[in-house]
């Protein structure tokens, strides 16, 4: 199909027609909207992932470096992969000029994921950033990428599905006046990217459970399973050479079963080991728990209702102890005075006595 093709959408109407061109003119120089929306795409990833970054546990300098890493591998690896499945459409004689011009398309997203899959391996090891961590974040931002990217391939009137008859059909009117309607396999695509960003955004809020390359493991499975079928509905996928298979088709059921049986794996291994760290976590607590028991002491926090401490007010009674005070009457003691009666032992008087007493008698002898 011309990519100067008329764009209708009887869903919204026989009115809503598109005759959008490919391209805008800038001082001369052509700037075609399908780069507009992989700039676009590359930058929106950027804001997200900058904004999240604490959950990759990356920098913001290293969402800086990734996104540029992408751009350039993921530009390139697109499109080797595009040239080497349209080989005479590149390297025939008189073709060469057609690896540069990449403004009438030809990329490759899978092309575009293991060239900058390899990129970030290297990065990995020079940074020491687990490999896992970057790929997690490549996860997001390729959902959103992609998402806007497709819309590049709208206005190229490219990556459209065979003919159909679906209410949402997209009709393609050529310039001899001729409309036929197709899937918008495009559209498809770009929705489905949507859906799985929004899963993935959803449970990396809610879950707990995360480890290092389960986003990106979820990526390549959600992703493959929607190429595999949208992939099959289009009319200008990439054929293996020498057969009649859809290269980007197989790649993706393969990538499927493959992310999918790696987090069936994990997950049944994170089950087994839980009751083993469970019993650990029990061991250690009661091997703790004899030098815990000091905390027996918490009863004392009635210290802290001292208030209990106030019987010991009661000591105050000590007070009776001015009771001793009757010591005092130790005063009676001065009944001792009474000694004084021993003066009638006074000697002194008696013998006094005695004595005239004595004289009387000698005298009357």
């Amino acid at each position: 199909m011309s990519p100067d093709a008329i764009i209708t959408f009887p869903l919204f109407g026989d009115g809503f027609v598109l005759n959008l061109p490919r391209f805008f003119t800038i001082f001369g120089f052509n700037i075609y909207y399908y780069g507009l929306f992989i700039v676009a795409g590359y930058t929106l990833a950027g804001v997200y992932l900058i904004k999240r970054r604490k959950l990759f546990g990356l920098t913001q300098d290293n969402i800086y470096d990734i996104v540029i890493l992408a751009i350039l591998c993921g530009l390139v690896g697109a499109r080797l992969y595009f040239m080497i499945f349209n080989f005479d459409n590149f390297f025939a004689p008189g073709k060469w000029g057609n690896i540069i011009r990449f403004r009438d398309g030809g990329l490759a997203v899978y092309g575009g994921i293991i060239a900058s899959g390899l990129a970030f391996i290297v990065y990995s090891r020079v940074k020491k950033i687990p490999l896992g961590n970057l790929l997690d974040a490549a996860g997001f931002g390729l959902f959103i990428g992609q998402a806007v990217g497709r819309w590049g391939n709208f206005i190229n009137r490219e990556a459209y599905g065979v003919e159909t008859d679906l209410p949402w059909k997209m009709g393609l009117t050529s310039a001899s006046g001729i409309t036929r309607y197709y899937h918008p396999a495009f559209l498809y695509e770009s929705l489905w990217n949507i859906t799985g960003l929004l899963i993935m955004h959803i449970f990396s809020k809610k879950s707990k459970t995360k480890y290092p390359g389960q986003y990106f493991l979820f990526y390549v499975a959600w992703y493959g399973l929607g190429r595999f079928m949208i992939e099959g509905l289009r009319t200008d996928s990439l054929m293996i050479p020498g057969t009649e298979l859809r290269a980007s088709q197989w790649l993706a059921a393969i990538s499927f079963f493959v992310a999918i049986g790696i987090l069936i794996f994990n997950h049944i291994r994170r089950k087994e080991a839980e009751p083993l760290n469970n019993e650990e976590t029990e061991e250690l607590e009661e091997s703790e728990e004899p030098e815990e028991p000091e905390e027996p002491e918490e009863p004392e926090e009635p210290e802290e209702s001292e208030e209990p401490e106030e019987p010991e007010e009661p000591e105050e009674p000590e007070e009776p102890e001015e009771p001793e005070e009757p010591e005092e009457p130790e005063e009676p003691e001065e009944p001792e005075e009474p000694e004084e009666p021993e003066e009638p032992e006074d000697p002194e008087d008696t013998d006094e006595n005695e004595v005239n007493n004595n004289d009387d008698k000698i005298e009357e002898d």
